[in-house]
């Protein structure tokens, strides 16, 4: 999967929808599923009715096949098979946003998620969807703004926390993006370390992401995740943002100091 930076650099990291994992699950359970609205999880309890619910067979069909190509990276051909299910949903109209937006498609995928939006205006997977494109124009408070609005319709969505993170990163608004992670991160304990589809840490320069990083790092020692703090630390290393007598000075790592992998590390910046 193809994740992408603000300047045009192919990165590892993810943006926002985790368009393989959600999709392999909707494939695999879309015999069963009828009325999910959107790419990520289950429909917010006041989302309106997903009309593909009621949409005949060879509609959920053509629907299916567009979500298989969207596996496997066949963005163009997964549009061309969505394009035949003529009853229009906020689950398809999301999918075919992610579809141009993974094509570096900005304008389409900004159609496409407001028709989701004109259907289902509290979608909050929509909503931070298109926070993320307002993030790629370095737009940082209008996306503020979209995923502060999806937040309080999905509370607990950990990877609009973590966008949200990045987001408030970017405008060097550092404790509220600490706690922004912070509570990520106790929603999912994995959440910093997801890299699949793209996200909003996509957008960030690279002063911006060693920060962002380092600031990760801090925030899993503090809530006692040894693995993510280290695999956030070493990021922060490699991005140039931090050094060794900053770290050894930090007194949120000293949990993990006299840990065989954390001395590594700081060996390593010897």
């Amino acid at each position: 999967m193809p994740a992408f930076t603000l300047f045009g650099q192919i990165s590892a990291i993810s943006l926002l929808v985790a368009i393989p994992a959600a999709l392999h699950t909707q494939t695999a359970t879309a015999a069963s599923q009828s009325s999910d609205s959107s790419m990520v999880g289950a429909a917010p309890a006041n989302a309106a009715v997903d009309v593909s619910a009621q949409a005949p067979a060879s509609a959920r069909i053509e629907e299916q096949e567009g979500d298989l190509l969207m596996v496997h990276q066949r963005y163009q051909a997964a549009l061309a098979a969505y394009s035949k299910v003529e009853q229009s949903s906020t689950s398809l109209w999301n999918k075919m946003g992610i579809a141009h937006q993974m094509m570096f498609d900005p304008k389409g995928a900004i159609h496409c998620y407001k028709e989701a939006l004109k259907i289902d205006p509290g979608n909050a997977h929509a909503l931070n969807n298109l926070a993320t494109l307002d993030d790629a124009r370095r737009d940082f408070i209008a996306a503020e703004r979209l995923y502060r609005q999806a937040l309080k319709i999905n509370p607990g969505s950990a990877r609009t926390l973590r966008n949200l993170g990045t987001n408030l990163t970017m405008q060097h608004r550092y404790s509220e993006s600490a706690e922004a992670y912070a509570q990520a991160l106790a929603l999912d304990s994995h959440i910093l370390d997801q890299n699949s589809g793209p996200t909003a840490e996509d957008r960030v320069s690279i002063k911006d992401r060693g920060e962002e990083s380092y600031l990760s790092a801090r925030t899993c020692a503090r809530a006692g995740l040894s693995d993510c703090a280290i695999a956030q630390l070493r990021k922060a290393f490699d991005e140039g943002s931090v050094t060794k007598k900053q770290v050894d000075n930090d007194k949120d790592f000293i949990a993990l100091r006299g840990t065989p992998e954390f001395e590594r590390l700081l060996a390593g910046q010897e």
